[in-house]
């Protein structure tokens, strides 16, 4: 832990600024204390504001390390599609189905646009489908048989199968693998020598990016984890970057130099109207999430692979990028700590804020019992009658589910015990009663209530 001598807190977990210290010797500090004290076992920080770039690291890496990075990886698809629209080969109001064959009149109506935006209406993940698919004409089958989990445009439902067929989009268009591709035809011209975590056939470099780690929360070991993202789910959550890399490609989404011109890196920060993706983000575009700010509005996405925790910020009208990769499960807690540091710091990073009421939530009716479902994701919600109530996703058990009066609800985090956003209840316009739940950003339907 940093020393009492040269870093106090004003709460847990926030450090003050110390005016002895240099900016580097200051970002070094927090994010070793950061790391320390969530029992992180690396992590690398870029902080970019006015031009001027301040890195660090913590743990027993450089800066040229790569950490599996998750779903930002969808940011980098999103602007390998949007590379094809300034070429004219794509239009973000292209269906899918004018791309791809195979997945049928209902799931080929979503276009480009509301694929990149999670307004598509398709399932998260395809699971067992996904992974048994080996080839895309069967992954494809398996989305046409899957269906749509709303129409689309109809509002926002985060889907990994989304950004899957919008790497297929890529292949079918360019003749490439979306590997090559993101290589050739994004990376390189961003100076970045980027890593994945699993290649086509299944193949897994050993040594090509730092391993993940499960924190015990109590005792603050770290176990390493494998990952283990199927090759069909490449195009969502393959990339291994560093937090250099992760800066890089802010500096593009600043509108900057880069392979993309401005009006497309703009449309992909500008929020869609009706992407309402509770929980995640305050609004979200063509492949980015918008967070809102004290100065000005934020863009930029979050990953989380297995045992990683990856975060982007972009503040485009001050020139301001922050970029932060962990290899620890607690990598989500350190960034909330680390967002209110950098605040005290002068940098007013955007985040996404939890609802002002979650404090007074109260125990939920016990009509709210039931299964709902999103593809193969299962959310269970149980109102017990000793007056506990729980949200169990996919076999785990989330503890004291508690709803506030705007249907937004909140559960214990099992492995560390905080109280966090689990998500909303959404009702029927015409009946008004609850045919939904919205967690994780994840539109899931009422099935049937527990027995």
């Amino acid at each position: 832990m940093p020393s009492p001598s040269t870093l106090s807190r004003t709460s847990p977990g926030v450090p003050v600024r110390d005016p002895r210290a240099t900016a580097d010797e200051r970002l070094q500090r927090l994010l070793a204390g950061l790391a320390h004290q969530h029992g992180v076992p690396a992590a690398q920080l870029v902080v970019i504001d006015g031009g001027r770039a301040v890195s660090a690291v913590a743990g027993p890496i450089t800066a040229d390390t790569k950490f599996p990075v998750g779903s930002i990886t969808k940011a980098f698809t999103a602007a390998l599609a949007m590379l094809l629209v300034a070429d004219g080969d794509l239009d973000p109001e292209d269906p899918l189905g004018e791309h791809l064959d195979g997945l049928g009149p209902q799931v080929g109506r979503p276009t480009i646009g509301q694929v990149l935006s999670h307004t598509g209406g398709l399932p998260a993940a395809l699971g067992a489908a996904a992974d048994g698919a080996g080839s895309a004409r069967r992954y494809l089958r398996a989305c046409r048989d899957a269906g749509l989990v709303q129409p689309p445009g109809q509002g926002f439902s985060y889907s990994n199968v989304g950004y899957v067929l919008a790497g297929y989009v890529v292949e079918a268009i360019t003749g490439m693998s979306w590997w090559e591709a993101m290589d050739t035809l994004l990376l390189e011209e961003l100076g970045i020598d980027g890593a994945f975590v699993v290649e086509p056939g299944a193949r897994r470099r050993t040594g090509a990016h730092v391993s993940g780690h499960a924190v015990h929360a109590a005792t603050g070991r770290a176990r390493p984890v494998a990952q283990t993202l199927s090759p069909a789910e490449a195009a969502a959550g393959a990339l291994a970057l560093s937090a250099e890399d992760l800066a890089a490609f802010g500096r593009v989404c600043c509108g900057g130099d880069g392979p993309l011109p401005a009006d497309l890196v703009e449309l992909m920060r500008r929020p869609v109207p009706g992407a309402e993706p509770f929980g995640l983000a305050d609004a979200w575009g063509l492949g980015l999430a918008g967070y809102r700010g004290s100065e000005a509005d934020w863009t930029g996405h979050d990953g989380t692979a297995d045992g990683t925790s990856c975060h982007l910020r972009v503040d485009a009208a001050h020139g301001r990028v922050v970029a932060l990769t962990t290899n620890g499960s607690t990598g989500s807690a350190l960034w909330t700590d680390l967002v209110a540091a950098l605040r005290l710091e002068g940098i007013p990073v955007g985040d996404y804020e939890l609802p002002g009421d979650l404090g007074r939530a109260a125990r939920p009716p016990a009509d709210l019992s039931g299964h709902y479902t999103n593809g193969d994701l299962e959310y269970r919600v149980d109102v017990r009658a000793d007056g506990g109530a729980v949200l169990v996703v996919d076999g785990e058990v989330y503890p004291e589910l508690a709803v506030s009066r705007d249907g937004s609800f909140s559960v214990r985090e099992p492995g560390t015990g905080r109280r966090i956003i689990g998500g909303r209840f959404l009702t029927d316009p015409a009946t008004g009663t609850v045919s939904a739940m919205q967690a994780g950003g994840r539109v899931a339907r009422r099935r049937r209530r527990a027995c």
